[in-house]
C-alpha cells in the first residue's frame, strides 16, 4: 500500500513539473492536475494538501538528493566541515542543473536578502538548517567553528541566507558551464568559515580571560 502511495506522490510531482514547463504557470487547481493524471481529487489530497505542498516537496527532494549524494562519497567523512559544505553546494547545484527549467520558474518569486520564507521553501529550509546545524556542532568539536555567545545560534540562519544567495547567483549566472557559480560557492564558503572560525580577536579575548583568571 505504501509503495502505491509513493508512486502516486511521485506521479503528482512529475505531472506538476510537466504542467509548469508546458504551460508556463502553476496548474489552476488540484482537480485539473489530478484529472490530467487520471486520478481522483481525493487521491491527490491524500498525498498533498495543496499545489504549494507539491512544490515544497520538489524543493525538499532536490536538497535530499544532494545531501544523500554528498554523504555517500567515500571521502566525505574525512573532510573538514568547510569541505563538507563545499561538496554539498557543488552537488546541490548539479542537482538543480538537471531541473533548471523548473527551478527558473519556481525561483521567480525569490528575493535575495528577503527575510520572509515562501511556503514552497519552508521544508527545504528546515532540512537544510538541520544539516548545517550538525556541521556546526561538528565544527565546534574540531575547533573549526568558534563558540561565540549570542552569535552561535545565528550561524545556521546565516548559512541559509548563503544558500539563497548561491541559488539566486546560479539562476542569473550567464557564464559557460556556470563557472562563476563554482567560484561564488568557493568564495562564499571560505568567507563564511573565516568568519565563524577562531580568529585573532578570539585568541586575544581568550588570553585576556586567562590572564584575568590567573592574576595574583
Amino acid at each position: 500500500m505504501e509503495t502505491q502511495s509513493t508512486g502516486i506522490r511521485e506521479n503528482i510531482k512529475r505531472a506538476y513539473v510537466e504542467y509548469v514547463l508546458e504551460q508556463g504557470k502553476q496548474p489552476p487547481s488540484p482537480f485539473v492536475l489530478a484529472k490530467g493524471l487520471g486520478i481522483s481529487e481525493a487521491q491527490f489530497y491524500a498525498e498533498y494538501n495543496s499545489l504549494e505542498a507539491v512544490e515544497a516537496n520538489l524543493w525538499l527532494g532536490f536538497f535530499a538528493e544532494a545531501q544523500a549524494r554528498t554523504e555517500s562519497q567515500e571521502v566525505y567523512e574525512g573532510y573538514a566541515v568547510r569541505e563538507k559544505l563545499l561538496s554539498f553546494y557543488y552537488i546541490w547545484i548539479e542537482t538543480l542543473k538537471a531541473n533548471r527549467s523548473f527551478v527558473l520558474f519556481a525561483a521567480k518569486g525569490l528575493r535575495q536578502g528577503d527575510q520572509s520564507v515562501p511556503d514552497s521553501l519552508k521544508l527545504f529550509k528546515q532540512a537544510f538548517k538541520a544539516y548545517v546545524e550538525e556541521l556546526i556542532r561538528e565544527g565546534r568539536s574540531t575547533g573549526e567553528v568558534a563558540s561565540r555567545p549570542l552569535l552561535i545560534d545565528r550561524y545556521a540562519e546565516g548559512f541559509w541566507m548563503q544558500a539563497l544567495f548561491l541559488l539566486n547567483f546560479w539562476v542569473k549566472d550567464p557564464s559557460k558551464g556556470f563557472e562563476q557559480t563554482d567560484a561564488a560557492i568557493e568564495k562564499a564558503v571560505n568567507t563564511s568559515f573565516d568568519l565563524v572560525g577562531p580568529s585573532a580577536i578570539d585568541s586575544i579575548i581568550d588570553f585576556a580571560k586567562f590572564i584575568y583568571q590567573n592574576r595574583n
